[in-house]
């Protein structure tokens, strides 16, 4: 099965990226699943390196690194990373900057599309 799931809200503040977030993981540990996941709007953000948050909290930037190195590609929208100036260096290693295009690409080969 491909799945494909979109990420647009911010990285932090609702459950939406975080749950979007934790069924992503759970799909690259399975080895019978091919997953792409696509950070849009606000959830570019989710990219950025260096996130840092308070002891007992979860850190966005772990939960895509966990998908990246199980082998799964993790696309940011380029549109909006410019309009956050968001720079490919500062994005978490192994995600890679992406556009409406690879997302249509994705988007026709996946069995299942989920947004959150």
């Amino acid at each position: 099965m491909k799945a494909l799931i979109v990420l647009n809200d911010a990285p932090y503040g609702s459950e939406r990226t975080y749950n979007g977030l934790r069924l992503a993981g759970t799909l690259a540990r399975d080895m019978s699943a091919e997953l792409s996941l696509f950070l849009i709007g606000d959830a570019v953000s989710c990219a950025r390196r260096g996130q840092k948050v308070p002891g007992g909290y979860y850190n966005v930037e772990t939960m895509l690194a966990a998908v990246t190195r199980r082998g799964q590609p993790v696309g940011v929208c380029g549109s909006c990373m410019d309009a956050r100036a968001l720079d490919e260096n500062q994005l978490v290693e192994g995600v890679h900057r992406s556009s409406m295009e690879e997302l249509t690409s994705w988007t026709v080969a996946a069995d299942k599309v989920l947004i959150f």
